[in-house]
């Protein structure tokens, strides 16, 4: 997920095609990565919304992602030449995060969920400010015959998580059997699956699907959960359908201030501050999606020479032994010595404490269990350095 871009003005960014459905329920916009997203609804707010994912069930609009697709003779194994993980491991019908790394040093460009569909066809998932550039890379790279093409505004991703997410899938007749980081394809049809007020099977609607979905099992929550690619234009009657669905299952609409909050309590880095150009993957302890048996993919120099050397500095969880709430850019420090800063911090609902991720010296000797203090606006806060998750997954 991108984080609230504040300098981009909200009259000049996107729109998602649930832009009107997220002014009727009251929703407070908020810039991200150039487009105008819910921070958050009326009637709950960030940390009413963050429960309702933990306990019951939530839906998010995250139609700012980026989507594009790599079509073509030897398609895959072209992607797989250039991000970091290795699409080897996986066969079709799975997906897989991924890294785009910069070649020459080996910072994140960004981070990325590619969709295998088979050896000519990958479908890519970047973070909306980054699309453009991921496109650009990969144009750059492709041999004649494969086609790269942005296709960022063609679909909406809407996003159902929670511990009874796949019964709000289900009730609309929509697969959930298939395993985590799979996906599968289902037609959509409006009213399948639902029952009029007399208990009488609704009307199944077109004999044609409206669309096809492709419902994949992956998330930024740690909870059991969905996204779902749709056609723009048949995203309302998505995202109404899983309203209705989900009624009975305590369903709740979730902005993006609620995803942030559930992603920084499983310890998953958000690009731009736990990722960056900057922060490469073996600083950010993100070598688990790095194939680095493979033989070429942008950046494996630069990031063989840093794993074996030792990162410079590394990044930990930190939990507040006080009532401190960190926040990104502040400073750590032990003693009177700056050792690091953090990346991500906020109050987490779930545990009632600050926490936050850091970027701590690895010359400053830290390990787990240590104790720090965070300058929480001119007042040091202790905080104790763990390993994140602060948060027992649900996730698979």
């Amino acid at each position: 997920m991108t984080e609230p871009t504040a300098d981009v003005p909200a009259d000049s960014s996107r729109r998602s095609p649930l832009h009107e459905r997220h002014a009727a329920l009251g929703a407070r916009f908020a810039p991200f990565g150039g487009w105008q997203m819910p921070l958050d609804y009326a009637g709950g707010g960030v940390i009413a919304e963050h429960t309702a994912v933990r306990e019951a069930v939530g839906i998010f609009d995250v139609s700012h992602l980026g989507k594009a697709r790599v079509a073509g003779p030897g398609a895959a194994a072209f992607v797989n030449s250039c991000l970091s993980n290795d699409l080897g491991r996986i066969g079709p019908g799975r997906a897989q995060y991924t890294l785009c790394c910069d070649e020459a040093t080996g910072g994140v460009v960004d981070d990325i969920i590619a969709y295998l569909y088979g050896d000519e066809h990958v479908f890519l998932i970047p973070n909306a400010a980054n699309t453009a550039e991921v496109v650009r890379r990969l144009r750059a790279a492709a041999p004649p015959e494969i086609v790269v093409e942005n296709e960022h505004e063609a679909h909406a991703v809407l996003a159902v998580q929670g511990p009874r997410s796949a019964e709000v899938l289900a009730a609309l007749g929509l697969p959930t059997g298939h395993g985590y980081m799979s996906f599968a394809t289902a037609g959509f049809v409006p009213g399948a699956g639902t029952v009029d007020p007399a208990g009488r099977p609704a009307a199944s609607g077109p004999a044609e699907p409206l669309a096809e979905l492709v419902v994949c099992r992956t998330g930024y929550t740690g909870e059991h959960g969905y996204e779902l690619v749709v056609p723009a234009a048949a995203a309302t009657a998505v995202w109404d359908a899983l309203l209705a669905a989900g009624e009975p299952y305590g369903i709740r609409p979730c902005g993006l201030g609620a995803r942030d909050t559930l992603r920084t309590e499983m310890g998953y880095p958000l690009h731009g501050q736990d990722l960056s150009l900057e922060i490469t993957p073996v600083q950010a302890r993100s070598g688990w999606a790095v194939g680095w048996d493979k033989p070429a993919f942008w950046g494996r120099d630069a990031l063989l020479a840093e794993k074996a050397a030792g990162p410079r500095r590394t990044l930990w969880g930190l939990e507040a032994v006080d009532r401190g709430i960190p926040r990104a850019g502040m400073r750590v420090y032990a003693g009177d010595r700056s050792v690091g800063e953090v990346t991500s911090g906020t109050f987490s609902p779930t545990r009632k404490l600050g926490i936050a991720l850091a970027l701590l010296d690895t010359a400053a000797g830290l390990a787990e269990g240590a104790t720090v203090e965070v300058d929480v606006r001119g007042r040091r806060s202790p905080m104790r350095v763990v390993r994140p998750p602060f948060v027992k997954p649900s996730v698979k």
